[in-house]
Order: C-alpha cells, then sequence, then structure tokens
C-alpha cells in the first residue's frame, strides 16, 4: 500500500507542476525512483531489484526516442521511468498504451481549443485537398502550432492511474 501510496503522491505532484510551470521536477522523481528501489530490494530481494530495474529500464526507453528527437521533456521520460520502478515492466507497458490514448485526447484538445484553432482548422484543410489532388502547396505553417504545449505529465499519470485501476 506504501508504495502505491507514494507513486500516487509524486504523481499528483508532478501534474500541478507540469499544468502550472510546465516542468516535472527531479526533487519529485529522483527520491521517488530511490524510494522504489529500496522497497523493492526491502520487500522483494534480488528478484524485486530486477523487477525495478527492468520496469525503470522499460518506462525510461519508451520516452527516450521522444525526448531525443525534441518531441518530450527530461522530466516526462523520469515519471514514466518512475513509474515503471515502482510497479515493473509489465505495468509501465500498460500504462504507456494508456498514456498514448490519453495523450491523443491532450494533444488533440490543446490543439483545437487554443486562439488559433481556425487557423489550425484552415490549414489541415488545405493540406488535405492539396494532398487528394497531387499539388504540393508551400503553405508557412510556421508559428501556426504551438510548441511544446502540451502537459504529458497529465498523460502519464493518467494512464499509470488507469493501470493501477484497470489492471
Amino acid at each position: 500500500m506504501l508504495p502505491i501510496l507514494t507513486l500516487s503522491i509524486a504523481l499528483v505532484i508532478s501534474v500541478v507542476t507540469d499544468l502550472r510551470n510546465r516542468k516535472i521536477y527531479n526533487m519529485v522523481t529522483f527520491p521517488a525512483i530511490i524510494f522504489a528501489f529500496v522497497f523493492q530490494i526491502w520487500f522483494a530481494g534480488m528478484s524485486g531489484a530486477l523487477e525495478a530495474l527492468t520496469g525503470f529500464a522499460v518506462g525510461l526507453g519508451l520516452l527516450l526516442v521522444p525526448y531525443l528527437l525534441g518531441g518530450m521533456g527530461a522530466g516526462d521520460v523520469k515519471l514514466l521511468a518512475m513509474v515503471g520502478a515502482f510497479k515493473g515492466m509489465l505495468f509501465v507497458l500498460v500504462a504507456a498504451a494508456y498514456m498514448a490514448m490519453i495523450g491523443a485526447v491532450l494533444a488533440v484538445i490543446v490543439l483545437f481549443c487554443t486562439k488559433d484553432a481556425m487557423n489550425r482548422l484552415k490549414l489541415l484543410a488545405y493540406l488535405i485537398c492539396a494532398l487528394r489532388s497531387g499539388i504540393i502547396i508551400p503553405i508557412d505553417y510556421r508559428g501556426t502550432f504551438p510548441s511544446k504545449a502540451t502537459p504529458y505529465g497529465v498523460a502519464i499519470a493518467g494512464g499509470a492511474f488507469c493501470g493501477l485501476i484497470f489492471l
């Protein structure tokens, strides 16, 4: 019960800071990761350490490429790795599936519920019409889409909570 409570508190704090400041702080994730490893080793020995390590590595690996391509922050990567350290590899894979679905919904909300939504819809319509006609139209879309506007920590926490509920 204590690991789930600690994981939940770390996730809630991370969601709040991600929504307010667009940051997930190391002072939240690092102690939680250390706690997860210590707890796993204390109660399950080497098999717990192996489970925490594989969960951590899978969680880190799932978001490492998007981070390296510039589409995600380092805090998001560490947050999913923290989830893996607490619950193991299978759980982090299930949580990542839920995270992807929640993240897609969040991205659509951020994309179309901000001030330039009508311009984005027009751009999308122009691009679809051009592609259907086989015409390449040079459209200047710079500045049309928000950069790093999706607080993905919300999706990670939502995926983890869905995994806790449904797994």
